[in-house]
């Protein structure tokens, strides 16, 4: 819901990033891993039971080389194949943050853990389902941005779950309450899609 103004915000000084990486030789992809490493490491952490600013700075640093990548993309000439490591590599992230919370307490996250994995899943079907039927009737938005993909607005985006991971990351003892709450909202932004999918593909 927040990308389409979020994206007016950042996208000249993420350019502006990506060319400057460009010009000293970095690529797309070894940004997004780079990207999906600082994840990880966060995630890691999230699991060996820390919190606060030193879990929160890896998640920023993930997702501010999620934004490079596309711009140095931009810079360098893009690629189907950058595309499809880029969401990949934010799939992954997405699912190891709540992951990380079950393997650090089992007992006390591992149903919400279970039903935030659940729900990011039926949502991210949506979403690839979408974008694979937008691409063979030829349809195009740049609404999210210049991405390989076609992105559908939704009631959670990136921005959003950027917002939710750095508040449990900060504040753990959020994540059952949140959780939950962020769980049903990925839910009805998947039957958002769906319903928009049957008026779009009809």
């Amino acid at each position: 819901m927040l990308d389409g103004m979020m994206r007016g915000m950042i996208d000249v000084p993420l350019n502006r990033g990506g060319r400057w990486l460009a010009s000293r030789g970095a690529t797309a992809n070894v940004v997004t891993i780079v990207g999906l490493c600082l994840g990880l490491v966060a995630a890691g952490l999230v699991a060996a039971g820390w919190s606060g600013l030193v879990v929160a700075l890896p998640v920023l640093a993930s997702r501010l080389a999620d934004g490079l990548d596309g711009a140095v993309a931009r810079a360098r000439g893009k690629s189907d194949f950058g595309g499809f490591l880029d969401i990949a590599a934010d799939f992954a992230f997405y699912g190891a943050i709540p992951l990380a919370f079950v393997l650090r307490d089992q007992a006390e996250f591992g149903l919400v853990g279970a039903f935030l994995l659940f729900s990011f899943y039926v949502n991210g079907a949506t979403f690839l389902g979408f974008a694979v039927l937008a691409a063979s009737r030829g349809l195009e938005t740049t609404s999210r941005g210049e991405k390989s993909l076609y992105f559908t607005a939704g009631l959670l985006e990136g921005t959003e779950t950027i917002l939710f991971f750095l508040v449990i990351v900060i504040w753990p003892a959020l994540f059952v309450p949140v959780g939950w709450a962020f769980g049903v909202l990925c839910l009805l932004t998947a039957i958002a899609r769906v319903l928009l999918a049957a008026r779009t593909f009809r």
